[in-house]
């Protein structure tokens, strides 16, 4: 880098304006003429970082000076407010900003600050033939405070979620100040914004403090803020600002996309809990706020790609770029790819093709609005597998912070026809379930952390036992699944019972497979490799786990099981899990129902805590009893839910393919409630050449609707293909059938026939039971729904008239016919229903069929509380 020379202390002032950061580079180079070139480009860089940050949060005229000294280049930034402290801060590399002081920090030899009474300054050290060596970091003041400060609370705070949300206010404020020095109006005064980005300078001081007193490895917890005098209306002013720097980044006005919906809530919350705390108002946690979909703080620790990896939902996470950054098992199973082959991919290898232009469009509205359709909720669409067939699926998205600040979208997809059946996962792999409240998302199970003093461990009163009976039956059987259930009651159980437990359970081929591991403390030790399917309980299988598998206990161990007495690759599994996570005593309890043994609880409590004795096992036998009954309960349940939606899915027909007409359908099951319904749909050329279109609705949500489904759809088969009459006359033999064999059955359905051209126009020809009517898309856009030839419902009166109508379909036109899960919302009139869905197909009229069906499902379909059937026909020109 060659030698430097002695020379004379050049120094220049700068006004307050974004263009004396170009001006001090310039300034820079030329004081430091015949200096190694990389020496100048790193002190160019750091005056840049520091003259910026002097400009934006000092707002003075800025005096910079450069010389060299002894071999070594010394440079010097400073302001005019001795007052403004620097306030270093911790964001990671991926940042967009914050990065001004970590760069003087790493690159120079030395740095450090000075403080007058008229000023203070930034300086830093460059030698060429020493690498940086400081690396003690820069002081950080103490939050602002005196006379009549006050102290809020935020409580459950995670930090992974505020330093996203932080480093997101401080580049909103950024960008806001340069473009309004740039001549922008955004709506905001230079005093407003000067009077916002100093507020969000001391809320960054004050939380900073609180999180160095809490410790850096705490992922969650409650931070007292001292809060200076006078801070209301300024927060207030920083409020204002905020909300018109994110309209102003929603409208593309400023370089720094708007907030996520998660984001952009918790900064709300953060505000209105210091305002709110200040004007006398009581703390509320982040935790219990409501939010839209989305929003809500289902994720409170920081993500990590091993969260996805452990779960046992089909999962796959995303980084802000739209690729796979992490995917499990389950997902790469149900894709038909290698977990491992997924990372790194474009989230668009899963999409069909048909619906990639729709997601690209989708994800960056997402990031250039913040606005989303489909976050947090659960949206009815198809995935695409690694050999190129659809898989009909559920997805639930949601975002998650990772610890140094980044967003990752989590997507979990549920197949929308579920079979039970063993675990085609290995052994050794931890599947906990996820702690969620409103849908799945991390894998990890810890339960919020309790402090000793408010933690009521092992209440032996008789009311202590009836609540936690009680309130465990309840988080089982008010959960949506089983897995989520036993995550519920594990938090239970291990803030007033136990350090730690799992859940066992037996599977359909007599394995057994850890389904559950919960601990109390959110830094203890994570059992990876001894989750998931365990070893076979064998005739040689002698320790405690096995014993009670065999229907013994519950069993009190003062310790962990004796190495000593391993017997078989099952005993050494369950010694091996207590050796990770450690106990000083534990009860082993077998869950029982109907006189079988259907899995195991096993509670342990460790360290120097009181450990269980014999008065505690009556109230763990009682948890086994309820625990057993509720397990049993729910998989009954998703039995009978599977064999319907198996018999449902089972029915829908293969389209039948047929000159000069195109044909889609689409079905999705309920995604809000946990049982199935009589929504079918069909479509089969009758003997005579015309097309029939059928779609129905059978009154219920159980398996008897699916039976009575399919034993109408038979019965309508049969009568349209033998006797081959008009719609309305098939309509009434079929209500007549039903009303002979099936009395107590209701149902709407239409039946249509669609007939050839003849003089270059379709027609359908169609009969309606009480159905909603079917709706005719123009290739132009223009709808309208074909109202006449509307009846009875199936089931009420089997003589009565059925009437006929017929409608010409012009070459390209669309008809679609539904069910009413498609458009019916709870509270909301029909015609608003029926309004909504014009206005998105016309949307679609020029959209493949495949596209439009999809659509409907994706815009309409998202968290619908009722199955949803949708058929599609459209007549093509002969060529």
């Amino acid at each position: 880098m060659g030698d430097l020379k002695a020379r004379e202390t050049p120094s220049r002032r700068f006004p307050e304006a974004p263009q004396s950061v170009a001006e001090a580079r310039r300034f820079v180079r030329a004081a430091l003429d015949g200096v190694a070139p990389d020496v100048v480009d790193t002190a160019q860089l750091l005056v840049s970082e520091l003259v910026t940050n002097a400009v934006l949060h000092a707002r003075t005229e800025v005096e910079v000076s450069a010389h060299v000294e002894e071999n070594t280049v010394r440079v010097r930034v400073g302001d005019r407010r001795p007052d403004r402290g620097l306030v270093p801060q911790k964001y990671s590399p991926y940042a967009g900003t914050g990065q001004g002081l970590a760069l003087v920090e790493q690159l120079a030899s030395r740095h450090g600050v000075a403080v007058g009474e008229a000023g203070k300054t930034v300086w830093f050290e460059l030698r060429p033939e020493a690498a940086p060596r400081q690396r003690n970091g820069w002081e950080t003041p103490a939050p602002p405070s005196g006379p009549g400060g006050k102290t809020v609370t935020l409580i459950d705070v995670p930090a992974a979620l505020y330093r996203a949300s932080q480093q997101h206010r401080h580049v909103l404020l950024r960008e806001a100040a340069l473009a309004m020095a740039a001549g922008h109006d955004l709506g905001v005064t230079a005093d407003d914004l000067a009077v916002a980005q100093d507020t969000s300078n001391v809320i960054t001081a004050c939380v900073t403090a609180a999180l160095r007193q809490q410790g850096a490895e705490a992922e969650m917890g409650s931070l007292p803020l001292s809060v200076p005098p006078g801070a209301e209306p300024p927060l207030r002013t920083l409020r204002t600002v905020l909300d018109l720097a994110e309209e102003a980044a929603r409208g593309e006005r400023l370089l720094a996309l708007p907030s996520l919906p998660r984001h952009r809530a918790f900064q709300q919350w953060l505000l209105d809990q210091i305002v709110g705390q200040l004007t006398g108002a009581a703390p509320t946690a982040w935790t219990v706020m409501p939010q839209e979909p989305g929003t809500g703080p289902s994720a409170l620790v920081p993500w990590d790609a091993d969260q996805v990896r452990a779960s046992r939902v089909a999962t796959v996470a995303t980084d802000e770029r739209n690729r796979i950054v992490a995917a499990n098992g389950p997902a790469a199973d149900m894709l038909g790819w290698h977990e491992d082959d997924l990372v790194g991919l474009p989230l668009t290898t899963l999409v069909p093709e048909h619906l990639r232009k729709r997601h690209l469009a989708g994800f960056f509205s997402l990031l250039l609005s913040g606005e989303s359709r489909i976050l947090g909720r659960s949206v009815p669409l198809p995935a695409l597998h690694h050999d190129g067939h659809l898989i009909p699926v559920r997805l639930f998205i949601q975002t998650q912070e990772t610890a140094d600040g980044r967003t990752v979208f989590v997507a979990q997809l549920a197949p929308r026809a579920a079979a039970p059946g063993p675990s085609s996962r290995p052994p050794g792999r931890v599947r906990p379930a996820a702690p969620q409240e409103s849908g799945p998302l991390s894998p990890w199970a810890t339960p919020q952390a309790v402090g000793d003093a408010g933690r009521s461990r092992a209440d032996t009163s008789a009311l202590g036992r009836l609540a936690l009976l009680a309130d465990a039956g309840a988080a089982l059987s008010n959960s949506p699944n089983l897995d989520e259930g036993l995550r519920r009651v594990g938090g239970l159980l291990t803030q007033q019972l136990a350090d730690w437990c799992a859940v066992d359970l037996f599977t359909e081929d007599s394995r057994v497979e850890r389904v559950s591991i919960v601990q109390r403390s959110p830094h203890g030790p994570w059992p990876e490799e001894y989750g998931g399917r365990l070893p076979p309980v064998s005739d040689s299988a002698r320790g405690p786990l096995a014993r009670a598998l065999r229907g013994a206990g519950p069993l009190l161990l003062s310790g962990p099981p004796p190495p000593g007495q391993v017997t078989s690759p099952l005993d050494a599994h369950y010694v091996g899990l207590f050796r990770v996570m450690g106990a000083n005593s534990a009860v082993v309890a077998p869950l029982r129902v109907r006189r079988e043994v259907i899995g195991v609880l096993t509670v342990a409590r460790r360290g120097r805590g009181r450990p269980f004795t014999e008065e505690d096992l009556p109230l763990v036998d009682d948890l086994v009893r309820n625990l057993a009954l509720g397990v049993d309960n729910a998989r009954l349940h998703q039995q009978t839910r599977n064999i319907a939606e198996r018999l449902q899915r089972s029915l829908l027909p293969v389209l039948p393919e047929v000159e000069h007409l195109e044909l889609a359908a689409r079905y999705a099951a309920s995604s809000a409630t946990a049982q199935v319904g009589g929504d079918w749909y069909d479509s089969f050329v009758v003997p005579n050449g015309d097309t029939a279109l059928v779609i129905g609705d059978v009154t219920g949500h159980n398996l008897d609707a699916a039976i009575a489904m399919s034993q109408l759809r038979s019965m309508l088969r049969g009568i349209a293909v033998d006797r081959q009459e008009p719609p309305e006359t098939v309509l009434r033999r079929l209500d007549l059938a039903n009303h002979s064999l099936y009395r107590e059955a209701t149902a709407t359905c239409i039946y249509g026939l669609l007939k050839g051209p003849t003089d270059g126009l379709w027609e359908l020809v169609h009969s309606s039971a009480g159905h909603l009517p079917p709706l005719l898309i123009s290739a132009d856009g223009r709808t309208r729904y074909l109202e006449d030839g509307a009846g009875l419902l199936l089931g009420v009166d089997p003589d009565a008239r059925r009437p006929r109508a017929s409608d010409a379909l012009p070459a390209r036109s669309t008809v679609l016919l539904y069910t009413d899960g498609l458009i019916e919302r709870r509270g909301e009139p029909l015609d608003h229903a029926m309004d909504r869905l014009r206005r998105h197909a016309a949307a679609l009229a020029r959209e493949p069929l495949d596209t439009l069906c999809d659509e409907l499902l994706i815009r309409l379909g998202a968290d619908s509380d009722d199955d949803i059937a949708v058929l599609a026909a459209r007549p093509t020109r002969p060529d």
